[in-house]
């Protein structure tokens, strides 16, 4: 495969993968995906530790840790004080996925915001970038991270939605905006027409996995392999090769993420 391709968000510590992890970093590989950045999506440190081991195995799979909005109620202390222990290795690229969901509100909003400061705070700590997961709370997201001073530490909104103002606002913050199999999506017209817009060294790809499986295996399975239908979603809107959107997303992935190259 000539295009090399980069996974900037998946889940491989997922249970779905627990019995054939080996086989999907494999599949991955057979399409030009040499890198891979898996988040933790288990419950609190569980992700964290199982994320960070698979990173520590395998070549060219980095991790990022936080808790997901979804289980903000789980953020006592010693959690918090646990991974930002862990997040401290090398392997680890950035904190999270952090941030709001107002569309489940699986854990109160209030914890929400709670813990979604405690690791703006973390990363500013640490000095790593974050990894952002707002749905239908972007007024609160971006908010927080005015009165935390977020924007300092650099990072990406992933799996991205937002309006016009809105992503001028966070292009101009400095950060990036990451794209998953939505954007593949027969109606998602509007996102389409964004991506297409935007200045490409600000834009990244991912997979979501085992989640958001791109056209044509929606229904099934995610996995990183299909990293490679959002890149050719992507070179199509470019009006590139496959190879030269892989490039571009691959490249702005390790400068965010600081991965080898």
């Amino acid at each position: 495969m000539d295009a090399i391709l980069t996974d900037s968000h998946t889940h491989l510590d997922d249970r779905v993968f627990e019995a054939d992890l080996m086989q999907v970093i494999a599949r991955a590989h057979e399409q030009g995906v040499e890198r891979m950045v898996t988040v933790g999506s288990l419950s609190g440190v569980e992700g964290a530790t199982r994320s960070l081991s698979i990173a520590r195995v395998h070549k060219g799979i980095w991790a990022t840790l936080a808790i997901h909005p979804h289980e903000a109620r789980l953020a006592d202390g010693p959690t918090v004080e646990t991974i930002e222990r862990l997040a401290r290795d090398p392997k680890v690229v950035a904190i999270g996925e952090t941030g709001l969901d107002y569309h489940y509100d699986l854990s109160p909003r209030a914890q929400q915001r709670e813990v979604f400061e405690t690791f703006i705070r973390m990363a500013l700590r640490l000095g790593k970038p974050l990894v952002i997961h707002t749905r239908e709370a972007m007024e609160d997201t971006l908010r927080i991270m005015d009165d935390e001073g977020g924007w300092e530490a650099g990072g990406v909104f992933h799996c991205y939605s937002g309006d016009t103002v809105q992503t001028d606002l966070i292009l101009s913050r400095g950060f990036y905006l990451s794209f998953a199999g939505v954007v593949t999506f027969k109606k998602s017209y509007e996102l389409r027409d964004l991506v297409g817009a935007l200045p490409r060294d600000r834009v990244l790809i991912e997979t979501d996995a085992p989640y958001l499986t791109p056209v044509p295996y929606r229904g099934k399975r995610n996995e990183p392999a299909n990293v490679r239908l959002v890149a050719r979603t992507l070179a199509d809107l470019w009006a590139v090769p496959l190879e030269e959107a892989a490039r571009i997303t691959s490249d702005n992935a390790a400068r965010l993420f600081g991965l080898e190259t």
